[in-house]
């Protein structure tokens, strides 16, 4: 039996500024003192191996817990674990300027017509299909207990993935995802289901736990 614990990553930079960061966007200086926090945090939890997105936020967080757990396999940098993909055109530009919010305003409206999208970024279907290929993926994998360092809006949708399957709509993985929030570096932790013909493959143990920032 699997448990996935999936931590989303410090506060970086873009996190705190107006513009839309991103892959490459570091921690701030409060993500860093964030990233050695969530470390010590799993210290003695048990962590047979570290997952992570490749994106620089993710990446300084997944090594700084990494430095301190001390596993013997290298962290894995994983495609599947980034953040959604945003329109290209809106990376860098001015989150409160009426252009950005153009273009949010009608993601938002078509959200629901599910082949529908703006330019290059990922639609609800994108998402879904990757929350699918990482479930599959860790059910492939020979350790139990793996940490993934990952992306909010990602991890709620692996997370409602984990609990509807292929039956999710978009409507409630917007509930969710509307409903709910992720703090920087707060741990979900989802465990695979004892039997195996259960429809329901896994069951969400923890949201966004961070107790760790006091």
């Amino acid at each position: 039996m699997k448990k996935l614990y999936f931590v989303r990553h410090a506060e970086s930079e873009g996190n705190i500024s107006a513009v839309q960061q991103g892959p490459d966007t570091p921690l701030s200086e409060q993500g860093f003192e964030q990233a050695m926090r969530i470390a010590e945090r799993f210290r003695d939890i048990g962590i047979d191996r570290v997952i992570s997105s490749p994106q620089t936020r993710a990446k300084y967080t997944a090594e700084a817990i990494s430095s301190v757990i001390k596993i013997e396999k290298d962290i894995e940098y994983s495609e599947l674990l980034i953040e959604r993909k945003r329109p290209s055109v809106v990376i860098g530009m001015n989150r409160n300027s009426s252009e950005f919010a153009a273009i949010e305003d009608l993601i938002r409206d078509n959200f629901h017509t599910l082949e529908w999208k703006h330019s290059d970024e990922e639609n609800f279907l994108d998402l879904k299909a990757r929350a699918a290929k990482l479930l599959e993926y860790s059910e492939s994998l020979e350790e139990e207990n793996i940490l993934m360092v990952s992306h909010g809006v990602f991890i709620t949708m692996v997370t409602a993935y984990s609990i509807f399957g292929e039956a999710l709509t978009s409507q409630e993985y917007w509930t969710l995802f509307a409903g709910t929030e992720h703090s920087n570096t707060g741990i979900t932790v989802i465990k695979q289901s004892k039997f195996k013909n259960d429809p329901i493959r896994w069951k969400l143990l923890t949201w966004n736990d961070h107790a760790h920032l006091g």
